[in-house]
C-alpha cells in the first residue's frame, strides 16, 4: 500500500477550494463536461491510432496552415520529419556507440545492460542540441506560444532558443522498462491551470506563457528533474525509435475528486473530497514526491489503453515533440528486432530564468562536469572523448550554450 501524503496536502486542496466560495459546485460541473468531452475525443483518438499525431515536413513548417497549426497545438505533439540528414544522424549514433565503448565506467540504466546513459557532453549531441535545423524547430515551436508586452520588456524572447543538456537512449529489443505535484503545490505552478480550477476548464490557454515563467517545477530537488522551462520536450531520433506513447489531455485532473463507487465510469458516482491528503498518481519516493503518474485503476476516465496513441514510425533525423503538460510514456518493451536510439533535445525559449539556467550549464560544460539538474551524477569525471566549446562552430547554436559567438 502506497504511503499517505502528508497533511499539509489538505491544506493544499483547501487552498485552492478558497479561491472560489462556489468551488465544489462549480468542479463538479466542470467534472461532468470534462467527461463529456473525454467520452467524445477518446472514441477518436482509438480510432485514429498514430495517424492522430500530426506529422509534417521541416521543410515546410513556415508554410503550415492556420488549420494545420491549430491541430498541432490542440493535440499538444507533433512528429516533424527530416530535422537532420539521415546519415548524419546515423553518423551521430555510431559516435555515440563509439563514446559509450571507450568509457564502459560511464553512468547508465540498466547497470547490468546499460541503455540509457547519464551523459551530456559527447560530441553528437553538442552538434545536435546545436545544429541549425533543431535550433530552428525549437524556435518554431516555442512560437507556438504567446507572450505579453511587459514578458518582452522583461526579457523573454520565442525567436531565442536556449540549448537544454539531457541524456541519450539506445534501446535494446525485448526490454523491459518501468507531472509532478508541484503543478498543485506550489502556487505559480497551479496558477497555470486557474481557469481549469475554477470549473472554466474550456477556457484553459496551454500556450499562454505568462504563469508559467515563475513556476518552480522542481521542489524537492530530485536528480534529473528540469528546473527549466520546456516549451516542447522532445527527441531526435538517430535509429528507428520504439513506440513512444503520449497521451492528448494534459494531465491536469481535478485533484479533489475520490473513488467511491462500482461504476467508476459513471460521473454521478464520484464524490467530492476535502478530507484526505490523498492526490491521485503522486506517490513518496527520494524523501520527495513523484508523479502525476496516471494509471488505469486511479484515472479510468482517460482510458489510457486506448488513448495512449504510439507515435508514428519514424527515421533517423525525424523528431518528436510533445507540449509540456502531455502526458507521455514509453512502451514497457521494445518488441523491434534492432536497438532503437534516441537523443533527448527540448524547446527551450529564452527566459530570465532559463537564462540564469544556461550560464550555470555553460559552466559545467566547460568543466566538463554534468548538468545542474543531474548534478547527483558523476559522469564526466575520466571520461575520455568528450566535446568541447569548439564543437560548436554556429553563432545561434553558440549563443543558445551561452558561449561567446565567435570561437576562440
Amino acid at each position: 500500500m502506497a504511503a499517505q501524503l502528508p497533511p499539509r496536502f489538505t491544506v493544499i486542496k483547501h487552498a485552492i477550494a478558497s479561491t472560489n466560495p462556489n468551488f465544489e459546485q462549480h468542479l463538479t460541473k466542470a467534472w461532468n463536461e470534462v467527461l463529456a468531452e473525454l467520452d467524445k475525443v477518446t472514441k477518436i483518438i482509438a480510432k485514429e491510432g498514430t495517424t492522430y499525431i500530426p506529422q509534417v515536413s521541416f521543410a515546410d513548417l513556415n508554410k503550415l496552415s492556420k488549420a494545420q497549426i491549430a491541430d498541432i497545438k490542440r493535440k499538444g505533439t507533433v512528429v516533424i520529419k527530416d530535422v537532420v540528414d539521415n546519415d548524419q544522424a546515423r553518423a551521430w549514433k555510431t559516435s555515440l556507440e563509439e563514446f559509450v565503448e571507450a568509457n564502459p565506467h560511464a553512468e547508465g540504466f540498466p547497470e547490468a545492460d546499460k541503455q540509457f546513459f547519464h551523459v551530456y557532453w559527447t560530441k553528437a549531441q553538442i552538434k545536435a542540441r546545436a545544429h541549425p535545423n533543431m535550433l530552428a524547430a525549437s524556435i518554431w515551436l516555442n512560437n507556438l506560444y504567446h507572450i505579453t508586452a511587459e514578458q518582452k520588456a522583461e526579457g523573454v524572447d520565442l525567436a531565442t532558443p536556449l540549448s537544454y543538456a539531457d541524456r541519450f537512449r539506445i534501446r535494446h529489443p525485448g526490454i523491459m522498462w518501468g507531472g509532478a505535484i508541484e503543478r498543485w503545490e506550489d502556487e505559480n505552478f497551479r496558477a497555470c491551470f486557474a481557469d481549469i480550477l475554477s470549473g472554466e476548464w474550456s477556457k484553459h490557454d496551454s500556450y499562454a506563457l505568462e504563469p508559467r515563467l515563475d513556476a518552480q517545477t522542481c521542489l524537492y530537488g530530485r536528480p534529473g528533474q528540469s528546473t527549466v522551462f520546456r516549451a516542447f520536450q522532445g527527441w531526435l531520433a538517430i535509429r528507428h525509435p520504439p513506440l513512444e506513447r503520449l497521451h492528448h489531455y494534459a494531465s491536469v485532473l481535478p485533484p479533489a475528486v475520490a473513488l467511491d463507487s462500482k461504476d467508476i465510469l459513471d460521473a454521478k458516482n464520484w464524490a467530492f473530497d476535502m478530507s484526505t491528503p490523498d492526490f491521485p498518481g503522486i506517490f513518496t519516493r527520494d524523501s520527495g514526491f513523484w508523479g502525476l503518474r496516471p494509471t488505469t485503476e486511479l484515472h479510468p476516465h482517460l482510458l489510457l489503453d486506448a488513448t495512449m496513441t504510439s507515435v508514428p514510425a519514424v527515421d533517423p533525423g525525424d523528431t518528436v515533440f510533445w507540449h509540456c503538460d502531455i502526458v507521455h510514456s514509453v512502451e514497457q518493451e521494445h518488441t523491434g528486432s534492432e536497438d532503437s536510439a534516441v537523443m533527448y533535445i527540448p524547446a527551450v525559449p529564452l527566459t530570465p530564468e532559463n537564462a540564469r539556467y544556461v550560464e550555470r550549464q555553460k559552466d559545467h560544460f566547460l568543466k566538463g562536469i554534468p548538468p545542474p539538474d543531474y548534478a547527483a551524477a558523476t559522469t564526466g569525471v575520466g571520461l575520455v572523448g568528450l566535446g568541447s566549446d569548439k564543437d560548436i562552430e554556429e553563432p545561434l547554436g553558440r549563443k543558445a550554450m551561452g558561449l561567446p559567438i565567435s570561437v576562440a
